[in-house]
């Protein structure tokens, strides 16, 4: 499984109904089952971005699926990361020429 970070900002619709943000997060695990994703933590955020959500997927596709169900909702819009651990790193580090 890969990991990535979903980055997400409200909309107007999502602003206006933050009191049922948490309400939503659950339901990110619904969509996660779906699109086989593991949703492992939700963070609300200072700055730039609202919402931080970290994710285990099998592949780019479940991830894009996933981040696809999520926006279709209209109450964020996301950026998703790919992110590596340091083990992961190191593999890719003793690729280099």
């Amino acid at each position: 499984m890969a990991t990535y970070l979903l980055l997400g900002n409200f909309t107007e619709q999502g602003i206006q109904a933050v009191k049922d943000t948490t309400k939503r997060a659950e339901a990110l695990s619904k969509i996660g089952k779906k699109t086989g994703v593991t949703v492992k933590e939700t963070f609300w955020t200072l700055g730039q971005y609202d919402v931080a959500v970290i994710l285990d997927a099998p592949d780019d596709a479940s991830v894009t699926a996933f981040g696809l169900s999520v926006g279709k909702l209209g109450n964020v819009r996301t950026q998703t990361l790919r992110a590596f651990t340091a083990e992961e790193m190191e593999r890719i580090l003793g690729k280099l020429a």
